[in-house]
């Protein structure tokens, strides 16, 4: 039985997402989004494998610079400003923020930080097809949110426009950063 358009579209937006290799990608599908036993490996693995020959052919069209390349500019200007960045971090924004909180303990450099800025796999998801890209930000101390992260909200969005992305924010710290219209093309 050849594979349904749920778990089709879940592993277009796994290839397409651009942080999974065809292995993990099985191994997500197979053994964690579904029950064991449930879906057939090798149609996932076939599938898959046919979703990353396509992905590869697609790059050749792609522009010289993506949005997602802007947004990885964005980003490096961002640490350079003492906000660590995450892609991809965690499945939810909790999931997210202990992202963050490790990364920080890993990094040798982690006090000149003062801020952090976000994606989930949720925002990955939404972003692959085409719903646009939601950005969580704020002040490594929690206490300083309405102060010190209207500060990280507006460098993420000077560096956000800066890379050339046409980002929105309402401007205040309760309400995520986003690029409504953000073409993902990760290479």
């Amino acid at each position: 039985m050849p594979l349904n358009h749920e778990v089709q579209d879940e592993i277009t937006v796994l290839v397409h997402g651009g942080f999974e290799d065809a292995s993990r990608i099985v191994e997500i599908i197979v053994d964690e989004m579904y029950e064991p036993g449930e879906l057939d490996e090798d149609e996932v693995q076939v599938f898959v494998d046919q979703c990353f020959a396509a992905w590869e052919l697609a790059k050749r069209q792609w522009p010289r610079v993506t949005d997602c390349d802007r947004l990885d500019q964005a980003f490096d200007q961002l640490e350079q400003q003492g906000v660590v960045c995450l892609q991809n971090a965690g499945y939810t924004q909790s999931d997210g923020y202990n992202d963050i909180r490790e990364e920080l303990r890993q990094r040798s450099d982690a006090t000149r930080f003062i801020g952090y800025c976000f994606f989930h796999e949720q925002d990955l998801a939404r972003a692959v097809r085409g719903g646009g890209l939601y950005l969580a930000f704020g002040p490594l101390d929690a206490a300083l949110e309405h102060s010190l992260g209207l500060e990280v909200g507006q460098r993420v969005m000077r560096a956000l426009v800066a890379a050339g992305l046409h980002a929105q924010w309402s401007g205040m710290f309760d309400q995520r950063i986003s690029v409504p219209v953000f073409d993902w093309k990760s290479r």
